[in-house]
């Protein structure tokens, strides 16, 4: 089996492509914090590279921005290619099947103009109001 359900904030906004048959693909990546806390007491996080496709992947587009609360449930794949020196290249990433978005609009960061001007994690720390019907598990 292979599953997963991550929640964390993006890094940046999700970037959209379009495949040569002109199927929708977006990549993001996703700061999923750790159970724990390193040896200074801070909290660490793992960056987690996300794709979507078709219409999922068009409407993370549209909504998700950087610094957004958002959870993924999907699968995970490896990939390799050769890359320009001839260096095999190995690449480990989530194939997104849901992405639920756990903020709304108005919260977080706001709109797409206004991302530069503000601090995406000043809500961070502040309880999420979440349903148990929503969690997956």
């Amino acid at each position: 089996m292979n599953r997963v359900v991550l929640i964390g904030r993006l890094t940046r906004d999700p970037e959209l492509r379009y495949t040569p048959s002109g199927v929708a693909t977006t990549t993001f990546t996703l700061a999923v914090d750790r159970p724990f806390t390193n040896q200074s007491g801070e909290r660490e996080a793992d960056f987690i590279p996300v794709v979507t496709w078709r219409q999922l992947a068009e409407t993370c587009a549209n909504y998700l921005r950087k610094g957004r609360l958002a959870a993924v449930e999907g699968r995970i794949q490896t990939r390799h290619y050769e890359n320009n020196e001839g260096k095999r290249v190995y690449v480990t990433e989530v194939i997104a099947d849901n992405v639920r978005f756990l903020e709304s609009a108005n919260q977080g960061n706001g709109s797409r103009s206004n991302s530069t001007n503000q601090d995406p994690f000043t809500d961070d720390g502040k309880p999420i109001d979440i349903n148990n019907d929503d969690l997956p598990f």
